[in-house]
C-alpha cells in the first residue's frame, strides 16, 4: 500500500472496543478515508490489564483501517482515560522582561503555573492555558505583543499515572505504531462534538465509554474542569447479563438493540428473545424488564456525574446544558433521563466538521476517535515521539507549551 504524508490517524483504545480512524488533510478540510474497529478485552475501566490482547486487537483494527483507506498506518494520536487521571487548576505569575509580552514570557508564566508538587508516579499530559492577566486586566486569550509589567496565567493541568500512560504507548508500539501524542479522551471528544458557542456560554461534556465516564466543563471558550468516573456502559451490560441470566456477549447485543433507559417509554407488551447460559432454552422476556435493569444503573451514573459537577464548583456556569457522547449515549431514553436528573437541556453529540465517510462515523461511539484525528490535524507538524516511548513524557513536556494554547 502507498504511503501518504497528509494523513492523520486517531487511535481510541477503549474498554469495549479499539477504534482506528484515518483522515486525509485536504484543501477542503478533514476527510475521513478509513475506519477500523475490533472488540477490546485487554482493558478494565480504561486501563490496560492485558498487553498482548490489546496489541492483537489494535493490529486487527489497524489492518481494517489500512484496507479501507488504502495506505500504511505508522503514526497515531492516542487517547487516554481511566480512574488514574487527575486534573487541577493552577496559577503562575512572572515579571515581563522587556515591557512587552513575548513567547518566552508566556512560556515562563506557564512554567511558573506548573511548578507544583506532583507525585513521582504521576506525569503531566496537558497544561492548558485558561486565561492570561496583564497588570490585573483579565480575560486575555492572546497576550503576545501586549504591553505590561506583570503577566499572570491560569492553567488547567491534567496528570496521568505514569505506568498507565506508558502501557498505552507500549501497546501501540508493539502493534507497529509510533505515538505522535497522547490526548485526554474527553478533550479529544470535545473537538468533535462541541460548538464554539457552547464552549463560550458554558457546557458540560459527558463521554460515556465502556469502562469509564469522562466529564469536561467548558466556559468562556476554555476548559474549566475535567474528571473521570470509573463507571460506564460495560457495567450496564454486566447488570443485564446477571439480571437476564445471559452471556455478556448476548447482553451487549440486547442492550444495543432493545435497551431503553426509561421504563415508562417502553411498551410492556413488547417481548424480546434472550439466549440462556449452559445450553438451556432461549427465553422470552418483556422489554419492560430489560429497562427496569438499565434505568437504575444509568441514573446512578448521571447522579455521580452531577455530584462531580457540584463538587467542581462550576455547575452554575453550564448555561447551554449537557452534551452526551460515547456509545451508551445512543441508547433510547438516555438523553431524556439525563434531562430529568440534571434539569438542564441535553443533546447527544455526534462528530461534526468532517468530510468523507461521514455516514459511517456519524455515531456518538466514534466521537473520541474523530476528535483525536481533529486534534492531530492541528498538531501534525509537531515533533513525533520515537518508537519505544522511553522519552515520551519528556518530549511531551517540551512540545506542550507550543500547542496547548492552540488546542482551544
Amino acid at each position: 500500500m502507498a504511503k501518504k504524508d497528509n494523513i492523520v490517524v486517531g487511535l481510541d483504545i477503549g474498554t469495549t472496543k479499539i477504534c482506528v480512524i484515518v483522515a486525509e488533510i485536504t484543501d477542503e478540510g478533514v476527510e475521513i478515508i478509513g475506519i477500523g474497529t475490533h472488540p477490546s478485552k485487554g482493558l478494565r475501566k480504561g486501563v490496560v490489564v492485558n498487553i498482548e490482547s490489546t496489541v492483537e486487537a489494535t493490529k486487527k483494527a489497524v489492518e481494517e483501517a489500512e484496507l479501507m483507506a488504502g495506505c500504511d498506518i505508522n503514526v497515531v494520536y492516542a487517547g487516554i482515560s481511566g480512574g488514574h487521571i487527575r486534573a487541577f487548576n493552577s496559577h503562575g505569575v512572572i515579571a515581563v522582561k522587556e515591557g512587552e509580552v513575548s513567547k518566552t514570557d508566556m512560556e515562563r508564566a506557564i512554567e511558573a503555573a506548573q511548578a507544583v508538587a506532583i507525585p513521582t508516579d504521576r506525569e503531566v499530559i496537558h497544561v492548558i492555558p485558561q486565561e492570561y492577566i496583564i497588570d490585573d486586566q483579565g480575560g486575555i486569550q492572546e497576550p503576545l505583543g501586549m504591553n505590561g509589567i506583570r503577566l499572570e496565567v491560569k492553567v488547567h493541568v491534567v496528570t496521568a499515572g505514569v505506568s498507565s500512560a506508558q502501557n498505552i504507548v507500549k501497546c501501540a508500539n508493539k502493534a507497529g505504531l509510533d505515538v505522535a501524542d497522547i490526548a485526554l479522551q474527553q478533550l479529544a471528544s470535545s473537538e468533535a462534538v462541541l460548538s464554539a458557542d457552547e464552549r463560550e456560554l458554558g457546557v458540560a461534556l459527558i463521554d460515556i465509554g465502556g469502562g469509564t465516564t469522562d466529564i469536561a466543563i467548558f466556559q468562556g471558550g476554555t476548559i474549566k474542569y475535567t474528571t473521570v468516573i470509573s463507571l460506564g456502559g460495560s457495567q450496564v451490560t454486566g447488570d443485564i447479563s446477571v439480571g437476564l441470566r445471559t452471556p455478556s456477549s448476548e447482553a451487549e447485543k440486547i442492550k444495543k438493540k432493545h435497551g431503553c433507559a426509561i421504563v415508562s417509554m417502553v411498551d410492556g407488551a413488547e417481548m424480546i428473545d434472550v439466549p440462556s447460559v449452559g445450553g438451556h432454552k432461549q427465553r422470552s422476556v418483556s422489554r419492560e424488564v430489560l429497562s427496569e435493569i438499565i434505568e437504575p444503573r444509568v441514573a446512578e451514573l448521571f447522579e455521580l456525574a452531577r455530584y462531580e459537577m457540584i463538587k467542581s464548583g462550576y455547575d452554575g456556569v453550564i448555561t447551554s446544558g449537557i452534551v452526551l457522547t460515547g456509545g451508551t449515549a445512543s441508547m433510547e431514553g438516555v438523553a431524556e433521563l439525563a434531562e430529568q436528573i440534571f434539569n438542564l437541556p441535553v443533546r447527544v453529540g455526534m462528530p461534526t466538521g468532517i468530510k468523507g465517510l461521514v455516514d459511517v462515523v456519524s455515531s456518538p461511539m466514534y466521537s473520541t476517535a474523530v476528535g483525536l484525528v481533529k486534534y492531530g490535524v492541528q498538531h501534525a507538524t509537531e515533533t513525533q515521539f520515537k518508537r519505544g516511548g522511553e522519552n515520551v513524557f519528556n518530549k511531551m513536556l517540551q512540545n506542550m507549551r507550543g500547542w496547548a494554547k492552540d488546542f482551544f
